[in-house]
């Protein structure tokens, strides 16, 4: 084991040429971070998660229940012993071969089979309250970390000029300030990676698995080898959309559709902005081109600016997402959902299909969506909610 961690904190990995952790050490004179302070997060995390469920229940719901946002959701299947023993032991999502056997054991037709399994995958799906309480959770925190990081930076020399970033690196103390800031955004991040398997489902979990994973360690890397000044510039900079897409969802669930829109369409302009402008030319430039000039690489400078370009391609998949939502909203006139909406919807095709021929078959509504207009899909599930 011993060798194990003498090989995983190698200085010659972690810290620039002729750099050692003793020199990182803290003093009376000067604090700089530390590896073991990481392990503040895990406690942290879990009082994170205790403190959302009490504001969700305790503030959210009752702001829900005023705003007349009910607990109902997708409607449910019509109970069938055989489709749900399909359902439960053998598949969620029967091919055309197992449709046409059950279309003739149960003498239904193969589209209201298709619509007893596609209402009984939806009836799982969480209500339009859970899901403004988890926004209204997650807005209230964006804003408040967002903030927060505003007002650190305003007083930091490396926000006006990135440079001060690398100049005496890594020799560069660690205020109060900036190690709360720290410890709060990766302590959030774990939380959502914990909760990301109770939360809502949504089709791009293994994006989102991907992306906290890829935070949490840009994250702890750049705080052990003190890139903690850019770090806080990447942060602060991946926060700024956030709170404005969950100010969006919050508004489709309580059936703002104009607020909806209006919020939707700032949060895409500040999302492109800064996610495709800001960080490339910004940050990007002064952790790969001012960096290199300054301090020169070394292995786990190469490690930091790959997952920073892994997040720069996980921006672009999602800016295209946002720009796709964008274009129906100018050719239906408001925001439109997208692929990745929580509830599966029918087409316009299974809609206009006659009834079945047997008079018991499940005549619900094929739509099956929670009642929500407008945004339902994309809001519902936006790319960045948990975001960096």
């Amino acid at each position: 084991m011993a060798g194990i961690l003498a090989w995983f904190w190698n200085e010659r990995f972690w810290l620039p040429h002729n750099v050692t952790w003793a020199d990182l050490k803290n003093t009376e004179e000067a604090t700089f971070p530390q590896a073991e302070d990481l392990y503040l997060a895990f406690p942290l995390a879990f009082f994170i998660f205790m403190v959302r469920l009490v504001f969700e229940r305790f503030i959210a719901k009752p702001c829900a229940l005023g705003l007349n946002i009910q607990a109902n959701g997708p409607q449910k299947a019509q109970p069938n012993a055989i489709l749900e023993k399909v359902f439960t032991a053998i598949t969620k999502h029967p091919d055309e071969k197992r449709l046409e056997g059950l279309s003739k054991q149960l003498d239904w037709d193969v589209r209201s089979i298709q619509r007893w399994f596609r209402q009984r995958r939806n009836q799982e799906k969480p209500s339009t309250l859970t899901r403004f309480c988890e926004s209204m959770w997650r807005f209230t925190f964006y804003l408040y970390v967002f903030t927060y990081g505003v007002r650190f930076l305003k007083k930091t020399p490396w926000l006006w000029n990135t440079k001060q970033c690398w100049y005496n690196y890594p020799y560069q103390p660690l205020t109060p300030d900036l190690h709360y800031y720290y410890i709060l955004e990766l302590s959030f991040y774990w939380s959502l990676m914990f909760s990301q398997f109770t939360d809502i489902k949504r089709k791009d979990f293994v994006i989102m698995f991907l992306h906290h994973l890829a935070t949490i360690s840009l994250i702890t890397f750049s705080y052990v080898n003190n890139m903690a000044r850019v770090g806080t510039l990447v942060m602060c900079l991946h926060d700024a959309a956030d709170a404005l897409l969950e100010a969006a969802k919050m508004a489709n669930y309580a059936k703002f559709q104009k607020l909806c829109d209006l919020m939707f369409v700032m949060f895409a302009i500040v999302f492109i902005t800064t996610r495709l402008g800001i960080f490339p030319l910004w940050v990007l430039n002064t952790t790969l081109f001012e960096s290199w000039e300054i301090v020169g690489p070394y292995p786990s400078w190469w490690v930091f600016n790959l997952l920073l370009l892994l997040i720069q391609v996980l921006n672009c998949f999602w800016s295209n997402l946002i720009i796709k939502i964008a274009c129906k909203a100018i050719s239906k006139g408001k925001v439109s959902k997208d692929d990745r909406s929580d509830i599966e919807s029918s087409s316009d095709e299974e809609d206009s299909v006659l009834p079945a021929k047997n008079p018991h078959n499940p005549t619900t509504n094929t739509n099956g969506t929670s009642g929500t207009s407008g945004t339902n899909g994309y809001l519902t599930g936006g790319p960045c909610a948990e975001e960096h």
